[in-house]
């Protein structure tokens, strides 16, 4: 895990601002910084790196790395790059490292830009040929690892960080305020529904992609992976848990492949307690968890904490949200993210991002991308409904869900079994109350919801767009950037190409049993992870209330929020007022008001 930056443009950068973007990729990585800057006729290419040494931890694994005149740079972890070096060793080709950097560039330099169909991993790099005068540009395949763009009439600069491009740039960019009424108004789920980012002109590489430019600024931008539903295959039952075990414990095993220690977040699902149950019951991993406690019961995990912690006996570390200096440690957050931050369960994140560091730890597990593979989401239930409404047992599974499942639904448009016959295309409760809070505004604003097209099976289509446009992009950008602030990579074994496509090819009716989400899951780690958190139904998700972390019926607080900002010129400050002294506060508007809080410190760090 790294940070990468770089400019393709007829002037050289200056030294200068090499030296200032190299400062700022210390986080990223603090073992060694480097550049290089090189000239192909009347074209220069600037290449910086910063390393967080993970896998060949001498020197000799530096970047930017070079094989003769082609040089990498190189943000992430090819996680099956022994696989491939034996490959590459069959054909012929001889390694002077034992990093899957050079693994990187060699399956590049021996194949081509077909190279990354092969990988099994996160990435984002930058390879420039002298030999073919281009730069090669790739991203992973869910957009683990960042990389942004920005064209200007001196060049295009790329970077792991807006900061970078900044810095490398020396412009300032304006914001775009589109994108931010977006979020405040239609929360995170929409953040990654268009091409657009927070600023104007600053441009993300679509994950799956890869992009090429020549020395004549040609450029050529195509996906080499796109996710589809495969075609079902007859299986049985035991075949999918069968398949969901043997394909999870290669995944995780795989992504225990490190030269530094590895933690675990733990949480109180079954997704986190799977994986840290497996490394230490299955693969005899040293583990080490952390967990953050909300004593706020409707996200109070500490009980199912305990049980998985209990279980394993592993090293652990507990921690408690601050119930103060909230807006200061905010304040820092948004301007290292030159961004929002996307919801409140990031700012709790980054305490445990914090702790892992302060433990000495450079790498961290989490379960992301659980409830998209094998449904966990509570409309999720709704959905399978409707897809099971022909199904000879529907009659079970309609009486298993009015037993087990609509007690724990608070969202009242969820708690109609049938919503999906009377209402396919229903999909109010993604957006809620945005009709209120558009209605906070003294600007003209209006996106009504849309979702991607990926097959016929409304479950599975919505499980598709929550994994690519929803909410996992949010949790890899926030994961992301809350980790490299404390120098630590993020991994996330769910994420796992053949895994996803496993799990999309198992038959509907074996993902919801019983009433419980995940039921494939949940029975392959029958035997691994204790009974109580195997068998809770409840889904609390990574989450807090801003009545944890901020009064805001504070005196202090109240004038913090209300004082003269940019903000109020696009929200009519008398109508925020009231909505502070709102308790209990629903849950969308709780997120609303960290999402308002959120913008007005963007607004004025940007200023």
């Amino acid at each position: 895990m790294c940070g990468i930056a770089g400019f393709i443009g007829k002037s050289p950068l200056t030294h200068e601002s090499i030296g200032r973007t190299l400062a700022l990729m210390k986080n990223r990585g603090p073992d060694y910084q480097g550049s290089v800057s090189l000239t192909t006729g009347d074209i220069a290419v600037t290449l910086l790196h910063s390393r967080l040494s993970i896998i060949d931890l001498d020197e000799r694994a530096h970047q930017p790395f070079s094989l003769g005149e082609t040089t990498l740079i190189f943000n992430g972890e090819i996680y099956n790059y022994i696989e491939i070096r034996e490959q590459l060793e069959r054909e012929g080709i001889c390694f002077e490292t034992t990093s899957d950097t050079e693994v990187l560039l060699r399956a590049y330099l021996q194949y081509g830009e077909k190279c990354v169909e092969a990988f099994e991993g996160m990435w984002s790099f930058a390879i420039y040929d002298p030999r073919k005068k281009r730069l090669f540009f790739s991203r992973d395949r869910f957009g683990e690892k960042p990389l942004y763009f920005l064209d200007t009439s001196a060049g295009l600069f790329f970077g792991s960080e807006v900061k970078y491009i900044k810095a490398l740039s020396g412009q300032k960019l304006p914001i775009n305020t589109n994108h931010l009424l977006r979020y405040v108004i239609n929360g995170y789920k929409s953040l990654y529904k268009t091409k657009e980012t927070f600023f104007i002109g600053l441009e993300e590489l679509p994950p799956g992609t890869n992009r090429v430019i020549d020395t004549r600024f040609n450029r050529k931008t195509y996906r080499y992976w796109e996710p589809s539903i495969p075609k079902a295959e007859p299986m049985t039952l035991d075949d999918a848990i069968h398949g969901m075990k043997t394909c999870l414990f290669e995944s995780l095993k795989m992504r225990l492949r490190s030269d530094v220690p590895i933690a675990f977040c733990l949480s109180g699902g079954v997704d986190s307690a799977s994986l840290v149950s497996i490394a230490a019951k299955c693969l005899n991993y040293d583990t080490a968890a952390f967990s953050i406690i909300d004593r706020d019961e409707r996200y109070d995990e500490s009980e199912n904490i305990l049980s998985t912690l209990n279980d394993i006996g592993c090293r652990h570390t507990l921690i408690e949200i601050p119930q103060y200096g909230f807006l200061n440690h905010l304040t820092k957050l948004i301007a290292y993210h030159d961004a929002p931050i996307a919801t409140i369960s990031y700012y709790v994140h980054s305490f445990l991002s914090e702790a892992i560091a302060k433990a000495g730890y450079r790498i961290v597990i989490s379960g992301t991308g659980a409830d998209e593979l094998v449904t966990g989401y509570y409309d999720h239930f709704n959905l399978h409904l409707y897809e099971m409404r022909k199904h000879p047992e529907y009659s079970k599974f309609l009486a298993d869900w009015q037993q087990y499942v609509r007690p724990l639904v608070r969202n009242p448009f969820l708690q109609n079994p049938e919503l999906y016959w009377q209402h396919p295309n229903f999909r109010n409760h993604i957006y809620l109350n945005n009709d209120q809070f558009v209605q906070l505004l003294k600007v003209e604003f209006s996106e009504p919801f849309t979702e991607t097209c990926y097959c016929e099976s409304l479950l599975r289509n919505r499980m598709m767009n929550e994994l690519f446009h929803e909410v996992v992009p949010v949790i890899l950008h926030e994961d992301d950037l809350n980790s490299m602030f404390h120098s630590i990579e993020n991994r996330s074994p769910f994420l796992d190409s053949r895994l996803l496509k496993f799990a999309y090819s198992v038959p509907m009716e074996y993902l919801i049993r019983g009433g419980f989400a995940k039921y494939i899951l949940r029975e392959a780690v029958c035997g691994v992870v204790n009974e109580k958190v195997r068998l809770d139904r409840r889904k609390r998700g990574f989450n807090a209330s801003i009545h944890s972390t901020l009064d805001l019926e504070s005196p202090d607080t109240r004038d913090a929020i209300l004082q003269d900002s940019e903000i109020y010129e696009f929200f009519d400050r008398d109508k925020i007022a009231p909505l502070l002294s709102i308790k209990p506060m629903p849950n969308s508007f709780s997120k609303f008001m960290f999402n308002f809080l959120n913008a007005k410190l963007f607004l004025e760090l940007n200023h």
